[in-house]
């Protein structure tokens, strides 16, 4: 690696509010593709995942708006932020009043932006990057943020949340409508129109659901 990346970050990204959730400011990029490119070559890798840490994606904006909107789902609770790319969801349950926060994420640059971020809104959040899908969670509450993209990975997570949900632990998700979204085994909670880059997705608004898993 030729750097590090934090530095990479920084250097790569600018300090910005989303649009939906104005309170937090996240290192966000301006072009998907540059960027992507840009991390390739930083790691020597080819075929890296896109950054998907470097942006504030529709599910994690609503997902985020909804806590800071009903801070009393996460009040004094341990949370984890699944998933959690730049930590947008983690940071706004922090700033809810959230007891403590764990952010997860395999890709192995989150960690970093999670913590560029958190340092910039002033909270703290901790950090894994264990994948753990199918175990047991030391949190009493689970939230994700556009997380049904992905066949594969939505079949492995819908049982997972599920079982989660049958344990007392909620599990509530932030989606715009992916293909994969289990909606028989979800419970409404809230809708947003939020806006979003056309760079990453095909409008520039989209209409975002909350939803919580059905135990």
């Amino acid at each position: 690696m030729k750097t590090d990346p934090q530095a990479f970050i920084r250097a790569n990204t600018s300090l910005m509010p989303p649009q939906h959730v104005p309170e937090i400011s996240l290192y966000l990029a301006n072009e998907a593709h540059e960027l992507w490119l840009k991390t390739e070559e930083e790691l020597e890798a080819i075929g890296l995942p896109p950054p998907f840490w470097a942006f504030a994606w529709a599910g994690g904006q609503g997902l985020a708006r909804y806590i800071l909107d009903h801070p009393e789902t996460v009040r004094g609770k341990r949370v984890l932020d699944f998933a959690s790319g730049s930590g947008l969801v983690g940071i706004a349950a922090m700033i809810a009043g959230a007891r403590e926060v764990t952010a997860c994420d395999i890709d192995p640059w989150t960690e970093a932006a999670v913590r560029l971020n958190a340092e910039a809104n002033r909270v703290s959040l901790g950090f894994t990057g264990a994948d753990l899908i199918g175990q047991a969670v030391d949190a009493d509450i689970v939230l994700a943020g556009d997380v049904f993209y992905d066949r594969a990975f939505a079949d492995a997570l819908a049982p997972w949340f599920a079982k989660l949900a049958a344990d007392g632990k909620p599990v509530l998700v932030g989606d715009p409508g992916r293909s994969y979204l289990p909606r028989d085994r979800l419970e409404f909670c809230a809708v947003y129109e939020v806006p979003v880059t056309r760079a990453l997705e095909d409008s520039e608004i989209k209409k975002t659901t909350v939803w919580r898993f059905a135990s």
